[in-house]
């Protein structure tokens, strides 16, 4: 059933792990529900509505929930248009950049009922309004997947959180966000260096360093790349660690 929570803001489903852990931190009692793929914080305790791409719209409905908020690019318009059909106001935030992402942050937390601004997003935009202009800038491919071979594109926000990091995507102007490219067509971009997260993909120092031959590699925290809630305040010093690494 809908009603507001203890606190007298909404409750909330959360179909986007970063989101999720936002929401859970600063505005504790608001989540009513979110993804099986929401792992932090990890005692999170709320009804699971299954995957990012496949929603139980039902369940979903039958928690009751004031607002849903979730992503143009991880979750299907379909089931967004199934929510509002049921009654349900949906918040989806569109996300290309670091800038882009805090102001989202901001919209998602005041909609969630944050009364004020949490410190841990003050701390973030600290965190990246302060970094240093890199002394040298490399060059990168970025895969998220293998069999087949996917790469960062065009337009992401890990993109823009590796160029302000000094790593340049090769494929930053390819016509597709995440375009498949051949193993061969990777190696033949001849890359500097070859960033490997543990997300969406989990690359490990066994499973894709050895595809790049003698190109070094820097295997990433996923959260830390992709994810834009509370490990963006320690973004920059854990993969500028990796990447140093690397």
């Amino acid at each position: 059933m809908s009603g507001r929570t203890s606190t007298g803001g909404p409750r909330v489903v959360s179909l986007v792990p970063s989101l999720t852990e936002a929401v859970a931190v600063t505005v504790p009692g608001a989540l009513a529900g979110a993804t099986d793929w929401c792992s932090h914080p990890p005692d999170l305790d709320v009804v699971r509505v299954g995957g990012t791409k496949n929603p139980r719209v039902e369940r979903i409905v039958g928690i009751g929930p004031d607002l849903v908020v979730a992503n143009e690019e991880e979750n299907r318009g379909p089931d967004l248009d199934a929510l509002r059909a049921a009654g349900i106001e949906v918040l989806v935030t569109e996300v290309r950049d670091v800038p882009g992402a805090l102001r989202e942050l901001d919209r998602v937390l005041t909609a969630c009922g944050a009364r004020t601004r949490p410190r841990w997003l003050d701390e973030a935009e600290s965190a990246w309004a302060g970094l240093p202009d890199p002394e040298h800038r490399t060059a990168a491919i970025v895969p998220i997947w293998r069999r087949p071979w996917m790469v960062l594109g065009r337009d992401t926000f890990a993109g823009d959180v590796l160029a302000r990091l000094g790593v340049d995507n090769v494929y930053a102007g390819h016509e597709d966000r995440y375009p498949r490219i051949p193993l061969a067509e990777l190696r033949a971009a001849a890359p500097e260096l070859v960033v490997l997260p543990d997300e969406p993909y989990r690359f490990a120092a066994d499973d894709g360093p050895e595809a790049f031959g003698d190109v070094p590699c820097a295997l990433v925290d996923g959260r830390h790349l992709t994810w834009y809630g509370p490990s963006l305040a320690r973004a920059p010093e854990v993969l500028g660690g990796a990447l140093r690494a690397g």
